[in-house]
């Protein structure tokens, strides 16, 4: 990936929009409170998209951006070890998968990439159509030739209406508010095969922005 001719020294950026967070965690996702997977084998898988409604990095506009992490970690995040394909949208610029390279792998600091990008190694990066589809809760997130994923609500177990529940984390570092369902996500790519049925699925805002 190219990078910025800014420094990193002086490069701001900030980044806000919507999360869609898709992960083989038990719904509700454990890594939110003991910091450790909820998943049959203990690994951390994830889908994630961010659609960023207003963003910008030193000069470079990252507004309307849409990207996908796929993420694989062998344990918990904070042993590290994980990999990484990054999915970008085919007119995506140069110069925005450039900034986006330096902001996801934690080179620019601000959280959250700055805890994250230490945890992972990137695996590869794929520029293919992204559809978003649906409101709140109810998603189908796709990324051509790589995967998808679909979230509902919860289900009252006797009536089947929709079942709100939400975590709130005054000091989460990527979201503070998690609006949590169930969903199902499948994608290949780069050496990265992962398919989960009714695990965990949150929608979010974020803002996010260097520290300095």
């Amino acid at each position: 990936m190219r990078q910025m001719t800014t420094t990193q020294q002086t490069t701001k950026w900030r980044l806000r929009g919507k999360g869609y967070e898709f992960c083989n965690c038990a719904p509700g996702c454990t890594c939110n409170f003991s910091g450790f997977p909820s998943s049959s084998d203990g690994s951390c898988k994830a889908f994630v998209g961010n659609a960023i409604e207003e963003g910008f990095c030193g000069e470079v506009d990252l507004s309307g951006v849409t990207a996908i992490a796929m993420l694989d970690w062998p344990k918990a995040i904070h042993d590290g070890g994980g990999k990484v394909v990054f999915i970008v949208q085919p007119d995506t610029t140069e110069e925005q998968i450039g900034c986006l390279a330096q902001i996801y792998t934690g080179q620019l600091g601000g959280n959250p990439w700055a805890i994250l990008g230490a945890t992972y190694e990137v695996a590869g990066l794929v520029k293919t159509p992204i559809t978003i589809d649906g409101t709140g809760l109810k998603i189908t997130m796709s990324a051509d030739g790589v995967g998808s994923a679909s979230g509902d609500t919860f289900k009252n177990p006797v009536t089947g209406e929709p079942h709100e529940a939400q975590i709130v984390l005054p000091d989460g570092f990527i979201w503070t508010k998690g609006e949590c369902g169930v969903g199902s996500f499948t994608a290949v790519a780069e050496g990265l095969d992962m398919t989960y049925k009714d695990s965990n699925w949150i929608y979010y805002e974020f803002d996010w922005a260097d520290d300095r």
